[in-house]
């Protein structure tokens, strides 16, 4: 038996709640993990608190993302002991995840634990540091380089956000910080931040074509402020999508993309080539500053403390990254 988030629906609603849950309801085929840690991402808190229908079948535990140990695996790639991660992979979502002390998970999604990190600080990182990871590389391959200009995150503040400022200003580049929260622009200078920007300059319909300011952008906000931050982009700029905070639709025109040759990369972090995902945990582990991830990490909650947490995640009221100790 083990502790687990355990989400519900039924005739009575839906429900999210701590429960002791026996090992015969976890899937019968995958690597059984012992976890250690799980995180709270922006998608684990619209699942638990059933604000989107993230979770597609009921009941199932959430969490896109667990780091711990091997206790049994049927598949030579990894062995008992072995230090593991996964993130994606539909955990939490059509999978039992990671908000729970036990999991069975596929070992393609798997990734052993870089010597450079710890468990906790590969939850620190967890999804969102990932998908900052791919946004960044993404650029990259569109030839984006530190002399081109500056670059643009916006949710500078929440998680993937947070990784990315850092990440971009590890690696030379000029970061703008777009956020809605001005109290944090002391912690978004922290990380490398060169500018902040108010997202209500970009969360708001605007014109088809502005002002170019940005050579790049990494967007986890979508809507109107995606739309925005295309409209004025430099010429051929690029900008990596990977996120919905404000909302799924893109109310923006072809004008940049035609007048300005810019170019919209989505990036896609839940199922991801094998050699991608491993080249992304490695960069990580060597290219994001332990002392910028102990800066963007909150402190880290029990099991029990994932449900108000998500309430106020969802309100904006989290900065950074959520660490989740399910033995806690």
């Amino acid at each position: 038996m083990f502790q687990a988030i355990l989400t519900e629906k039924d005739d009575a609603g839906y429900r999210s709640s701590l429960q002791t849950v026996t090992e015969d309801r976890l899937p019968a085929e995958g690597v059984r993990i012992k976890v250690a840690y799980s995180t709270l991402n922006y998608k684990d808190a619209l699942a638990i608190t059933g604000r989107a229908p993230i979770l597609r079948h009921f009941p199932l535990v959430p969490g896109i993302d667990l780091a711990g140990t091997v206790q049994d695996s049927s598949d030579p790639r990894f062995q008992a002991a072995d230090k593991v991660l996964i993130t994606g992979w539909g955990l939490g979502e059509s999978r039992w995840g990671g908000l729970a002390q036990q999991a069975v998970v596929p070992a393609d999604g798997l990734v052993h634990l870089p010597p450079e990190l710890n468990l906790h600080e590969a939850m620190a990182i967890g999804t969102a540091g990932y998908t900052a990871m791919l946004a960044v590389m993404a650029l990259e391959r569109q030839g984006l380089t530190p002399q081109h200009g500056d670059i643009l995150v916006t949710g500078a503040a929440g998680g993937v956000g947070s990784v990315a400022v850092s990440l971009l200003s590890t690696l030379g580049y000029r970061v703008a910080a777009a956020t809605g929260r001005p109290q944090e622009a002391a912690y978004l200078q922290a990380l490398g931040a060169a500018e902040i920007v108010d997202r209500n300059t970009l969360n708001q319909p605007g014109r088809p074509l502005g002002t170019a300011r940005w050579a790049g952008a990494i967007d986890s906000v979508g809507s109107h402020t995606l739309a925005n931050v295309c409209a004025t982009l430099h010429d051929g700029g690029v900008v990596a999508a990977c996120g919905l905070a404000q909302g799924m639709d893109f109310p923006g025109s072809v004008a940049p993309f035609i007048l300005r040759g810019i170019s919209l990369l989505g990036i896609n972090c839940m199922l991801c080539p094998p050699e991608q995902r491993e080249l992304a945990w490695q960069r990580l582990a060597t290219e994001l500053k332990k002392d910028k991830l102990a800066r963007l990490t909150g402190p880290t909650i029990g099991l029990g403390e994932t449900i108000p947490v998500s309430q106020a995640l969802l309100a904006g009221q989290v900065r950074g990254r959520v660490v989740v100790d399910v033995n806690a």
